[in-house]
């Protein structure tokens, strides 16, 4: 792939831009300036360089960010900083989405992608993908409010009944919630329907992906090959 083609598709700019980056030295392949926007590289696992940051080429873009509160799960907040803005610009530019959304004051694993396949098998309503929350409560959670998420509670604007697969009670006010739809407010509403309220809402996991424990709030991290593998077990 020519260097000036391989810049554009890892969100470097147009190939106007691309072309001003390499004349200027400012890019490097595998430690070495390249002035040249017509050199061929093999682009798999490619590492090079933009103003001394080293990226690697990849096809697409996998990544998991652990969400801070009071962010908003847009490209245009209405009241709050966008998510979007804790990303590196390149990753902007290539057009990663993010995988479903949390709500402005939840935090936790949120997944973004450029890969519309990818993105359509995480959020598509019958591929069922369970997402687990580790979900804090005003009241204390007793043995009926577990076992009405568990049967089905009735929200509003559902004719059905909407269960938990799995709800785990790990302190007076704490349980990890699981569930396999992503509505708006969801976990927050049925666990009003069943008479108590969420004060505070952590995405643990989806599918088979973990938050990893070494992520701090507002980081991201790039998600490599096995950890793809993991995820499409969990769908």
């Amino acid at each position: 792939m020519e260097l000036e083609r391989l810049l554009r598709s890892q969100g470097f700019g147009s190939r106007r831009e691309a072309r001003a980056l390499i004349w200027a030295g400012r890019v490097g392949v595998d430690g070495c300036v390249c002035e040249d926007p017509q050199a061929r590289f093999d682009p798999e696992g490619l590492l090079f360089s933009v103003d001394g940051v080293e990226w690697i080429y990849r096809k697409f873009a996998y990544l998991a960010l652990n969400k801070p509160a009071g962010y908003e799960c847009s490209r245009y907040p209405a009241h709050h900083p966008s998510v979007y803005s804790l990303l590196p610009s390149p990753l902007l530019a290539r057009g990663v989405q993010a995988v479903g959304r949390l709500d402005q004051d939840a935090t936790g694993l949120l997944l973004f992608s450029d890969d519309g396949s990818f993105i359509h098998r995480c959020t598509s309503p019958r591929k069922l993908v369970p997402k687990v929350y580790q979900v804090e409560t005003r009241h204390p959670i007793d043995d009926r409010q577990v076992a009405a998420l568990l049967s089905g509670v009735e929200l509003h604007d559902d004719a059905q009944p909407v269960s938990a697969s799995a709800c785990v009670q790990l302190f007076e006010r704490c349980v990890h919630l699981t569930v396999t739809q992503g509505r708006y407010h969801l976990v927050k509403r049925m666990v009003a329907a069943a008479g108590n309220r969420v004060e505070a809402l952590h995405r643990v996991s989806i599918g088979g992906l973990r938050l990893p424990e070494s992520l701090s709030q507002g980081q991201w991290t790039w998600l490599d090959v096995p950890e793809m593998a993991l995820q499409a077990q969990g769908v």
